[in-house]
C-alpha cells in the first residue's frame, strides 16, 4: 500500500513539474492530494482523520480554483499553455489557488493544524515533496503574477510565520509556521530574481 501511495506522489509531482498544459498540471496536483491522504489519516487516530478531511477540503478547493483560472484564461485568450496566462482575472484566481496550496498568508490557516494532526515523517513530505509541484506553477507563472498581490502575501507570510512561530509550544506547528516564513521569502525571490 505504501509503495503505491510513493509511487502516486513521485507521479503526481511529475506529471505537475513536467506539463505545458493547464489540465496535466491540474490533474497531477489532484494525484498528488489524493495519494498523501492515506498517509496522513493512516494512524485512525480522530486528530488524524480532521487532519486529513482539513487537507482535503483546502486543496481541492484550490485545485478547483486552479482549474476555473485556467479555463477562464482560454476562453479569453485560446490558450492553455501554463506560461501564457494573461487574463487579469485569471492571474488573480491563480495567485490565490497557489497562495492556498502553499499555505501563504492568509491562505495559512490549515497547515499548522494539519501538520499538527500528523506523524512527523508524513509533516515532512506535507513540508517539502507537497509544496514542490504548486512552488514550480508559481514559478512558470510568476512573471505573469500581480507583483503587488504577490509581494504583499510573502512579506505578511515572512512576518506572520515568524510571530506566530514564538507563540508555540508544539514543535510540528512551529515547524509549520517555519514552512510558512520560509514560503514567504521563497515567494519575495521568484518575485524580484527567478534565477536565485
Amino acid at each position: 500500500g505504501k509503495l503505491m501511495f510513493t509511487a502516486s506522489l513521485f507521479l503526481g509531482t511529475t506529471i505537475t513539474i513536467s506539463s505545458n498544459h493547464w489540465i496535466t498540471a491540474w490533474a497531477g496536483l489532484e494525484i498528488n492530494t489524493l495519494a498523501v491522504l492515506p498517509l496522513i489519516s493512516k494512524s485512525h487516530h480522530p486528530r488524524a482523520i480532521e487532519a486529513a478531511t482539513k487537507y482535503f477540503l483546502t486543496q481541492a478547493t484550490a485545485s478547483a480554483l486552479v482549474l476555473f483560472s485556467s479555463m477562464t484564461n482560454a476562453w479569453c485568450t485560446g490558450q492553455w499553455d501554463i506560461t501564457q496566462l494573461t487574463h487579469p482575472t485569471s492571474c488573480l484566481i491563480l495567485t490565490s489557488a497557489i497562495a492556498m496550496k502553499l499555505g501563504l498568508v492568509p491562505f495559512h490557516f490549515w497547515f499548522p493544524e494539519v501538520l499538527q494532526g500528523s506523524s512527523l515523517t508524513t509533516g515532512l513530505l506535507l513540508s517539502t515533496a507537497m509544496k514542490f509541484p504548486p512552488i514550480t506553477l508559481l514559478f512558470m507563472t510568476a512573471p505573469s503574477l500581480n507583483p503587488t498581490v504577490l509581494i504583499g502575501m510573502a512579506i505578511l507570510s515572512a512576518a506572520l510565520g515568524g510571530w506566530m512561530g514564538l507563540n508555540q509550544t508544539q514543535i510540528r506547528k512551529i515547524l509549520a509556521f517555519s514552512s510558512i516564513s520560509h514560503l514567504g521569502w521563497m515567494t519575495i525571490i521568484l518575485s524580484y530574481c527567478p534565477k536565485l
